[in-house]
């Protein structure tokens, strides 16, 4: 069963369209990825989702039912994480959590469980009493997560939940994503990091300049490379007209020039690497590595939006949040 739909969504801003007729459908207690660069519209597709933004076309259903027009009405079942944090620094962490608890409703004594509950599941107790200015990212992330399913919501949107935090950090809060969906609920969850992706979704849309490229299960998205064959090769001086010789040698092998001084050659049949290593010596040109590579989501992502995304991360950490 689906427990968001989004149906032809548009977004203009002052003639730019941000969002160009959006679809799909996030399933029941399933974790949703939405992947693109910066500037593809993942946070103004948010926004509009979460009443934020109001859409200019299109529709957007919660559990079936039409609320383009009155999304306060299905606020109750949302929780919502920005990539930048909401809550209050001069606050202490419990304040935070018992404060977001009153916006919907709780009663006094059950936020205050609630807040003591998600403190001590999240590893947050020793910190309770300390203000928000003082946490560390990791922390704050953390806060920042438990305030959003205070309430507990059906659907949590989590945008950018571990960019710019430490690797400890960020390996914790991919635990509490896969914690979360275990006990039932469902996530939207937008990331710079594909790997992130691959091991925590169950399907996955890419999103480019406002539209949807591709929209599929994660299996399904892997399916088409998991039988290709993938070997990088690390040389000095590699150039265009060298890989046009390497592909004349080798004619079943499919090259590629990579950054730092890499080519990728990919096979539907194993490649062996020592006739390649021998040809760019003949070449002149030593090669320093050679390893095979394991195909990722990654390589989809690249292959559908043309963008790599070890660039991706570089702008979002130059840029420091937002897309």
């Amino acid at each position: 069963m689906a427990i968001l739909e989004a149906d032809g969504l548009r977004k203009h801003f002052n003639g730019i369209v941000a969002v160009d007729g959006v679809s799909f459908a996030v399933a029941e207690g399933s974790v949703f990825g939405f992947l693109g660069p910066n500037g593809a519209g993942k946070t103004t597709t948010i926004n509009m989702l979460t009443g934020l933004a109001r859409p200019t076309a299109g529709r957007i259903l919660y559990e079936g039912n039409d609320v383009t027009d009155r999304l306060k009405q299905a606020q109750h079942l949302m929780g919502v994480v920005p990539d930048e944090s909401n809550l209050y620094p001069e606050l202490t962490g419990f304040e935070n959590l018992c404060f977001c608890a009153a916006l919907y409703g709780l009663a006094k004594a059950e936020r205050e469980a609630r807040a003591h509950r998600l403190l001590e599941s999240f590893g947050l107790t020793e910190a309770a009493g300390r203000k928000f200015a003082g946490y560390s990212k990791g922390m704050k992330r953390k806060l920042a997560i438990a305030a959003g399913i205070i309430h507990a919501p059906r659907i949590l949107f989590l945008d950018e939940p571990t960019a710019g935090i430490d690797v400890a950090s960020a390996r914790n809060i991919r635990q509490l994503i896969d914690e979360l969906r275990r006990g039932g609920t469902t996530i939207f969850l937008t990331t710079h990091y594909i790997e992130e992706a691959e091991r925590l979704c169950d399907r996955i849309a890419f999103i480019v300049k406002g539209r949807i490229v591709r929209i599929d299960d994660v299996a399904a998205l892997l399916k088409p490379i998991q039988d290709r064959y993938v070997t990088a090769f690390t040389a000095r001086g590699v150039t265009p007209a060298l890989v046009e010789s390497l592909r004349a040698a080798f004619p079943h092998l499919d090259f590629e020039i990579q950054p730092s001084d890499q080519l990728r050659a990919e096979s539907a049949a194993p490649i062996t690497i020592g006739p390649i290593v021998r040809f760019f010596e003949e070449q002149g040109h030593e090669v320093t590595e050679a390893r095979r590579v394991q195909p990722s989501l990654e390589e989809v992502f690249v292959r559908l939006t043309g963008i790599e995304s070890a660039a991706m991360k570089k702008e979002k950490e130059k840029q420091g949040g937002g897309a």
